[in-house]
């Protein structure tokens, strides 16, 4: 009996991974599941280029716009979520597309995340050390407890950092040990696409796409989550900058321009991500579209 199969899409920021997903479903007559953890919540929509019903054309989008920035949601819990909904598709049609740019959140659907405990009391806590005392003192106590996870971690990233001290200290164990687990067992076949092409055109994309933002309200709609900036759904590039904005700590053309770098360097780390995955095939989206669709087709006829 043929197995479905889950395409996945993944890339930098502003590759172009809505738009081609997009079109792919409407070719294989299957549904998107979105892997952006960000295009999750209702009140983020023009910051995080959440794609709009006219973008999706009719084709069914899940896991966009349904929760709250006050709500707490893991990988873990995506994962269960995801594979629920993969259920009920493959019911219809046994092609679905993920696509998104969350690298940990299309991990734990691929191979599986282990449960690994929160203390919300502790996190809390960790997060007003850091208030107090800087990123960089946080880098180090994180360096100090686990070596390996700090080699590899976003140590640029508060949330992922004090996430991983969080673990060390809940556990007693090593955050880098918990995540080394072999990889679940999955009833469906996997096709896993890169996209890329010419950095210095991500970059020019990325800037044109924050201009294209600012344009398009930006500025209102972080305004009127300022209230709730604490929240770690709102430690986001392109809602951090402008907090700060509102706080008067930055100039507004200054706060633009750093949601510009912030992106860059974001799309940077995401390709790092994505590259350590072997199973992942890598395609230019300017000029390989021709070779995606390709090998769709003969990895569907086996």
């Amino acid at each position: 009996m043929k197995k479905n199969t889950l395409i996945t899409l993944v890339g930098p920021t502003a590759i172009g991974k809505t738009s081609l997903s997009i079109e792919l479903a409407k070719q294989l007559g299957c549904e998107i599941i979105s892997a952006d953890s960000r295009q999750f919540y209702k009140e983020m929509n023009i910051g995080t280029a959440k794609v709009t019903p006219e973008e999706m054309d009719g084709v069914p989008h899940h896991f966009v716009d349904f929760l709250s920035v006050e709500e707490f949601y893991t990988a873990g819990q995506f994962e269960k979520n995801v594979l629920g909904k993969l259920e009920d598709l493959f019911k219809e049609n046994d092609i679905a597309i993920m696509v998104g740019g969350s690298g940990l959140y299309v991990n734990a659907v691929l191979r599986g995340i282990d449960e690994i405990p929160s203390d919300l009391k502790l996190r809390k806590e960790l997060n007003q050390e850091l208030e107090e005392n800087g990123l960089r003192r946080m880098q180090q106590k994180l360096k100090k407890l686990d070596y390996d996870h700090y080699r590899f971690v976003d140590k640029q990233n508060p949330q992922r950092v004090i996430r991983a001290i969080e673990v060390c200290l809940v556990t007693g164990k090593k955050y880098s040990e918990l995540r080394k687990a072999a990889p679940k067992e999955r009833d469906f076949n996997s096709i896993q696409i890169g996209l890329t092409t010419d950095r210095e055109l991500i970059y020019d994309r990325i800037n044109s796409r924050v201009d294209e933002m600012v344009k398009n309200g930006l500025i209102e709609e972080v305004k009127s989550l300022h209230s709730k900036k604490e929240l770690n759904s709102l430690n986001t590039v392109g809602y951090k900058e402008l907090f700060k904005y509102f706080d008067g700590e930055w100039e507004l053309d200054f706060a633009i321009e750093k949601i510009k770098q912030n992106t860059r360097n974001f799309a940077k780390r995401q390709l790092t991500w994505f590259k350590k995955d072997e199973n992942t095939q890598w395609f230019d989206v300017t000029s390989e579209k021709d070779k995606i669709q390709k090998l769709i087709e003969k990895s569907l006829k086996k």
